[in-house]
């Protein structure tokens, strides 16, 4: 048996004019921008506070804070595969992700798919156990008045080195006859 995490993460950035949006690691031509001090890509800071989280390491925050100058406009993709190295060093991968979009506008449901590819690419898994899911706000809140767009994810991770419970192995140390699962 594995021992399992989940992590969640969560994002939330502004819209403004623009002309286009970085979502997943995807670039989606619109007449909008997200804002924020990275360049706010807000699935891929969803995703990163997902598998820090899960993994115990903290958050995108504490990780990479907005009062730190190389943090400026740095890319979210490099921010990741950051984070992705500090969760692999610490002997845990991931197994899936579920990830929502939550957007009035701009529509990029044709765009899903290419953002599990990169998505995946990026965090070095197959395309199929990323979820990319996308719903609007319909038309209530900051959301459905197309003012932000906010990203969820879930993480599932395991750490096939901590295969035993810690629980059994004193129960078996301590002479008890317990059956190993």
């Amino acid at each position: 048996m594995l021992p399992l995490r989940v992590g969640i993460g969560h994002d939330t950035h502004r819209l403004a004019e623009g002309v286009a949006i970085l979502l997943g690691g995807v670039r989606i031509p619109c007449d909008y921008a997200l804002v924020g001090y990275s360049d706010a890509d807000v699935l891929l800071h969803a995703i990163t506070d997902a598998i820090l989280g899960a993994a115990g390491l903290g958050d995108i925050g504490e990780l990479f804070p907005d009062n730190d100058p190389v943090n400026k406009e740095r890319d979210s993709a490099e921010i990741l595969m950051e984070a992705f190295r500090l969760v692999k060093k610490s002997g845990w991968k991931i197994v899936n992700l579920d990830c929502i979009i939550f957007a009035e506008t701009p529509k990029f449901g044709h765009y899903k798919l290419d953002i599990r590819f990169r998505i995946a690419e990026l965090l070095e898994m197959n395309s199929n156990h990323v979820n990319v899911k996308a719903k609007t706000g319909e038309k209530v809140g900051y959301i459905g008045r197309g003012e932000a767009i906010s990203a969820q994810c879930v993480a599932l991770l395991s750490h096939p080195s901590e295969s035993r419970p810690k629980l059994l192995e004193m129960s078996q140390s301590a002479g008890n006859n317990v059956s190993d699962p």
